[in-house]
């Protein structure tokens, strides 16, 4: 495998004005312009290699900076000195012995190391000819690995532990590539019902939603219980008894407020609660665990959780019944590697988030590579879908009858068509220029 040196990184600050129809809006967020810290890596031979960290407008010129702080130490790497030590070059972006200072591994530093790493997994996926979650599913238990930084969490996993899961995981691994091939891995939307919109939109939305076959569906709540009950049994009015719901408060409430909050919520039987306090508090979300169990309702986190170290922590405390990867904050596929294992040494089940710009088309590669060669298993397993934005990537996601089909074009699916960044580049864009004349 050869695709020269690493001779050029570049990075663009890329937004979209989706506050101005409320799309993303949540309780926390209420007027999210969903953006990204966009990263191009260049190599002497022509290669390209595309990658991204999800943001929500404010703040992504400061992801920016940081990417461009970490330029150096990716510069005249080749793609064999990565991938023959990725674990080394893991540390080297995320331990160097200055800049982890304003991390470590948490915070604008690690969106932006997530940011460089997606970019040279896509680099590697391309060079191969595959997709990432073929280039995972193809790798050997030592090769998987080998890209794993166990510092922090030989306590909940040891490389021995994780070479055996993987091991096991080979078993019928082909079966279930070929399923996933043909029926491709369950989805859960949550177009919608962001909290912005109102009951008429919401309405239409999950009726085309029904129509379309969708079988799961969440809601964001939070900031008014009058309203969450009314918009809560709109919902499963129109969803009936039988199908998913789920409920997210993204970080919303103390951690009191939100037994009793959700205890009033519980009628609608839902799924879960996500993201129901702050995301560093640990024994917070376990005591919430523990007070939701007896109403059937578990807990999810993981979207703004900041490293592989933390989700260790969730998982030893009993503090979640669903784990949230996200691909754009714990380190991309090297960290998401560890935490997958992790949830499956632990039991528990992962549904990662998705909502935001590029996030579906990066985390189906992980929940693919999770089913075939990690959990083995679709019990209690769904991925989180939105219908936003696809159309600026040159390989979007594809959904057919509410399942993710796996991407077949080499790479991450991170690469972004190019007007699009050039009219939504912040502040120069054409979009932007516009938006600032009104």
């Amino acid at each position: 495998m050869s695709s020269g040196k690493i001779c050029g990184l570049t990075v663009k600050d890329v937004r979209f004005p989706t506050s101005l129809e409320q799309h993303g809006s949540d309780a926390m967020h209420t007027d999210p312009d969903y953006s990204a810290a966009y990263v191009i890596i260049e190599t002497d031979s022509g290669t390209r290699g595309f990658g991204l960290t999800f943001t929500v407008g404010k703040g992504t010129e400061i992801v920016v900076c940081a990417v461009q702080a970490l330029r150096p130490l990716v510069l005249g790497k080749t793609l064999d000195d990565i991938t023959t030590d990725f674990r080394s070059f893991y540390r080297l972006l995320t331990s160097d012995g200055q800049m982890r200072w304003v991390g470590p591994e948490k915070g604008v530093i690690h969106l932006a190391t997530a940011a460089v790493l997606n970019a040279v997994w896509d680099l590697w996926a391309r060079a191969e000819g595959k997709p990432v979650w073929k280039l995972l599913v193809d790798m050997t238990p030592e090769q998987l690995v080998s890209c794993i930084d166990f510092r922090y969490i030989s306590d909940a996993l040891t490389e021995q532990e994780a070479l055996g899961i993987l091991h096991k995981g080979q078993e019928s691994k082909q079966q279930r590539e070929e399923l996933m091939l043909k029926e491709g891995y369950p989805a859960y939307t949550t177009s919608c019902a962001w909290l912005g919109y109102p009951d008429q939109q919401l309405t239409q939305l999950c009726s085309q939603a029904l129509a379309d076959g969708w079988t799961a569906f969440k809601v964001k709540v939070g900031a008014e219980l009058d309203d969450d009950i009314r918009r809560c049994r709109l919902i499963r009015q129109m969803i009936g008894p039988e199908k998913i719901l789920m409920i997210d408060a993204n970080q919303r409430w103390d951690v009191g407020e939100a037994v009793a909050w959700v205890t009033r919520l519980s009628e609608f039987r839902p799924l879960w609660i996500e993201e129901p306090t702050s995301p560093d508090d640990i024994l917070g979300h376990a005591h919430i665990s523990k007070a939701l169990a007896p109403l059937g309702i578990g807990v999810a986190s993981g979207e703004q959780c900041h490293n592989r170290v933390m989700f260790k922590q969730f998982l030893q405390a009993g503090a979640l019944q669903f784990v949230q990867i996200d691909s754009c904050r714990v380190g991309s596929v090297n960290e998401n590697l560890a935490i997958l294992l992790m949830a499956s040494k632990f039991n528990v089940p992962v549904c990662p988030h998705a909502g935001g710009v590029g996030l579906c088309e990066l985390v189906q590669h992980l929940i693919l590579f999770d089913y075939i060669c990690v959990s083995g298993s679709l019990e209690k397993r769904m991925c989180e879908y939105v219908d936003h934005l696809h159309e600026h990537f040159k390989n979007p996601t594809i959904i057919r009858n509410a399942h993710y089909m796996p991407p077949v074009a080499p790479g991450f699916s991170s690469e972004m068509v190019e007007s699009s960044v050039e009219k939504h580049t912040f502040p120069q864009g054409e979009v932007w220029r516009t938006i600032n004349q009104l």
